[in-house]
């Protein structure tokens, strides 16, 4: 597998507004920004206003900065958000730059709320491009999925037993095809 995984598909407008589009990094945010802006969904991304206008500053200065609709969590699953932001930042590397670090943390606490495999809620190809991006921005939570569980579970379980509680599914599991098979006995 190359160093960029995400290489071989296209990548969007995005990378016409980028100051470095051969940056790995420029590349995944412009993977994740294009999957949510191709159908009018920045809100989904989960970030605030100065997170967004300072990402797209690091990484696509040449692009006008669309409005960021406001994002809601449903408040039933804002601690839940919360507190994997707060697990993925604490386990971030040290070899990416800090800020890109909290906004990947917040795309991925959101995406865990909508119902699919955590590849497709961000808009990427596959459980690979997922663990690339894991191994890049937090290497010691992918080390510690000795058991090769799907990455959303995975998260899910790891933010549990951050907080001292019993594992179980993110928010947006149960609304999953595979629900069953990560979960049997739930239905």
């Amino acid at each position: 597998m190359s160093d960029d995984p995400l290489s071989s598909d296209c990548m969007c407008a995005w990378l016409g507004e980028a100051a470095e589009p051969g940056c790995a990094d420029t590349r995944l945010f412009a993977r994740l920004i294009s999957a949510r802006d191709d159908r009018n969904e920045l809100a989904l991304l989960g970030l605030q206003a100065h997170a967004w206008r300072a990402l797209l500053a690091r990484h696509f200065v040449g692009a006008r900065i669309p409005a960021l609709p406001l994002s809601v969590v449903p408040s039933e699953h804002a601690n839940f958000v919360h507190a994997l932001h707060a697990l993925l930042v604490a386990n971030a590397s040290s070899a990416v730059h800090p800020d890109d670090a909290h906004c990947l943390a917040t795309i991925i606490a959101h995406a865990c709320l909508r119902p699919d495999h955590l590849w497709r809620d961000l808009g990427l190809a596959g459980r690979d491009e997922v663990t690339w991006m894991l191994t890049r921005y937090f290497p010691v939570l992918v080390a510690r999925n000795v058991d090769n569980l799907r990455w959303k579970k995975f998260l899910a379980a790891q933010c549990a037993l951050s907080l001292g509680q019993e594992p179980g599914p993110a928010p947006g599991c149960p609304g999953c095809e595979d629900y069953g098979y990560c979960f049997p006995g739930r239905l």
